[in-house]
Order: C-alpha cells, then sequence, then structure tokens
C-alpha cells in the first residue's frame, strides 16, 4: 500500500512539474539594436592584444582601421565614505547618464548606502548624490531583517520606467545573499517599495547580481546572476516586473562567477566571467555561449586574457564594437584596462590604461577593481 501511494505521489509531483514548465512564457529572441554578423562567432580561441607592454598570452596582432572610441574620464561625485564599489550606468530619456554605486566605511558594512548621480552632458558635471536605499528603508520595504546591501544593477523596463536590482544579506556573508528590486516612474527621481525576487527554491539564498541585463523581444529582461554557495556559477534569469519566470545555468562548479553578456545577434550570445578556480587552474577568464537566446549556455575555451579573480564590466558601441574594462594581471588588482575587440573579429586588444600601479611596491599597490 504504502508503494502505492509513493507511487501516486511521484506522478503527481511529475505532472505538477509539466505543467509549471509548460505554463511558462514562450522564450523570445534577443533584441539587438545595433549590426551583427554571426559568422563572427569562431571555434578558435581569441586572443588579447596589446600594443604598449607585453603581458603573458597576450598577442600583437594587426587588426583593420576602426575608429578608435573617445575617451573621457570623470569622477563620480565624492559622498566622503572611505569606501566606494561596484559603479553602474544607465542613460536616461533626455541623453543625461545616472549612475549608482554603493558606499560605506567598508564594503558590507551597517552604514553602507546605494547612492545615484546624475551626468548632465551639456553642463559636464555630476548632480549631487543622492541615497537610493540605506539598510533600514530595505528592512521597512522587504520587511525583513538586513544586515548588508550592495551591487546596484539598473535596468530600462519594456513600459519605459526604471528597475533597479541590488543584493541583501540577512545571515551571513554574500554567500547568504538574494536579489530585490525597485522601480521608478520619473527616472530615479522617486522609488517604490522594493521586492524580493524568488529565485531559489532553497530558501531563496545565494543569487547574487552584478552586470546589465539583455533585452528580449517580448520586452522582458535577461538578468546575468551568480551564486556564491557550495556552487559558485553564472545563471540566467528571465524577468517579468519583478518576477523570475525562468532561469538557466550558465557555467558549472566552483570557477566562474559575475558572467557579463554580449547579445551577438537574435539567438547569439557570448557570456564571460570572473574566475575563482583553485590556484592550479588557468587565472584567465572563463567563457559561454548560447545559441537559442539564453535556453542553454555551452562552456567554451577561456578567453586567453589573465584574471585575478575580478569582475569585469562590458558595453557593445553602436557600430558593433565590444568594449570591456578589467584586471589583465593574474594577481592582485592594481591594473585596470579597457579592452576592445572590433566587429565581426574574435581579437581583443588593450585600447587604454586606466589605471597601473606597477611600479609600485607590492604593500604599496593600491586597488582598482570592480568596474
Amino acid at each position: 500500500m504504502s508503494r502505492v501511494i509513493a507511487f501516486c505521489f511521484l506522478l503527481l509531483a511529475s505532472v505538477l512539474g509539466y505543467l509549471h514548465i509548460d505554463s511558462r512564457p514562450i522564450w523570445a529572441p534577443f533584441a539587438v539594436e545595433y549590426p551583427v554578423n554571426a559568422a563572427q562567432q569562431a571555434d578558435d580561441v581569441p586572443q588579447a592584444i596589446e600594443d604598449t607592454k607585453s603581458a603573458k598570452n597576450i598577442k600583437n596582432i594587426a587588426s583593420p582601421k576602426i575608429a578608435q572610441p573617445s575617451l573621457r574620464i570623470d569622477w563620480l561625485p565624492d559622498t566622503g565614505a572611505p569606501s566606494v564599489h561596484a559603479a553602474s550606468l544607465i542613460a536616461l530619456k533626455d541623453g543625461a547618464i545616472r549612475a549608482f554605486w554603493f558606499a560605506g566605511s567598508r564594503e558590507g558594512a551597517p552604514d553602507v548606502v546605494i547612492n545615484t548621480s546624475v551626468f548632465d552632458p551639456q553642463a559636464a558635471r555630476w548632480s549631487a548624490p543622492t541615497v537610493v536605499m540605506d539598510r533600514v528603508s530595505a528592512e521597512k520595504g522587504l520587511s525583513r531583517y538586513i544586515a548588508k546591501l550592495g551591487n546596484p544593477v539598473p535596468a530600462r523596463m519594456a513600459d519605459g520606467r526604471m528597475q533597479l536590482f541590488f543584493v541583501t544579506v540577512s545571515i551571513g556573508g554574500w554567500a547568504g545573499s538574494s536579489i530585490s528590486s525597485v522601480i521608478s516612474d520619473d527616472e530615479g527621481l522617486t522609488w517604490g517599495r522594493p521586492q524580493r525576487l524568488i529565485s531559489s527554491p532553497l530558501i531563496n539564498l545565494s543569487t547574487l547580481v552584478k552586470s546589465p541585463a539583455v533585452t528580449f523581444t517580448d520586452g522582458r529582461l535577461g538578468l546575468p546572476a551568480y551564486h556564491e554557495w557550495i556552487g559558485r556559477f553564472g545563471e540566467f534569469l528571465r524577468i517579468e516586473v519583478s518576477q523570475v519566470i525562468d532561469k538557466r545555468r550558465m557555467s558549472s562548479g566552483r570557477g566562474a562567477i559575475q558572467p557579463v553578456i554580449f547579445a551577438d545577434g537574435p539567438q547569439e550570445a557570448s557570456a564571460f566571467f570572473r574566475q575563482t578556480r583553485p590556484s592550479s587552474q588557468p587565472k584567465q577568464i572563463p567563457a559561454s555561449e548560447t545559441k537559442d537566446a539564453g535556453q542553454s549556455w555551452t562552456v567554451t575555451k577561456d578567453l586567453e586574457i589573465p584574471n585575478p579573480n575580478s569582475a569585469l564590466a562590458a558595453l557593445t558601441l553602436a557600430n558593433g564594437t565590444k568594449l570591456m574594462v578589467l584586471n589583465n594581471i593574474e594577481a592582485a588588482r592594481y591594473r585596470l584596462v579597457m579592452v576592445m575587440c572590433e566587429p565581426n573579429s574574435t581579437q581583443w586588444r588593450v585600447i587604454q590604461v586606466l589605471e597601473d600601479d606597477e611600479t609600485l611596491l607590492n604593500n604599496l599597490h593600491r586597488e582598482f577593481s570592480y568596474p
């Protein structure tokens, strides 16, 4: 009799599982707005190119002439906090740029707040910073204890509103995180009540966000996330407003977190990761790709640029040129560079050294990271 009951429960669970999977919205293509060429995805290993000092695994390879991106350096406004981390940007409807970052006495401290400021391109200056979220306001909005918060990531919703994802921790370290979000109807001047994303059936812990979302043609968002508890891997969340309607694994094991995504076409995208590998494995950038708009991801050969267990930032220009900012050294974080991959190419080359404390002694090196 017990076997019959167990079989009935198993059958019921199978039916409910099938209905849940079958009820998920049809997967849509990526919304790609710049020129693409699927032929640019080659099977050979991409090589990095640098025309300044030589570095391990970096080669000098001739490349076609292309207009260099113009570079302008502006500092975010000072809030007086000794520790500033995880800056992110979003374009506003009027052509301005809104920045978000978190700051406090140290990373993970109770006094950490998420700040925002707007850069006016006409006046060429940043507005006075304001606080979007602090620990107390997060507690009130989410109705739960919050020990720390961080990693703000803005996104544009299908209806034009702005959504800000961020990480909160109630207990333990960052491995105990979950993702929450707030929505603004006025380009970030005011914000609604925060909502917690349910991304994991296991008490909804150990899901973090760091990198910008991609957009699907149906208006939904594809948010790259990652886990740090038990495993360390990337995950692709399909978001509708403040609800996770689907998710797919982007990597496996304990060696790749904080994915950044380049949408190369309606169905194709490549992802690069911060490596968290043991000392016996290569200290370079893990990679994966999708050919079905993120429904499945395949681990590919590493991008042969050194990575010292540090985050990347990625951006695609209007002409399809790809940019990344990263630490291209195997240890420490004292060197920060911008690398570029031209359209229809798999070759990356350094186009700007942003920070470099290489000439200083090891104990004097400053850290430039988390772009």
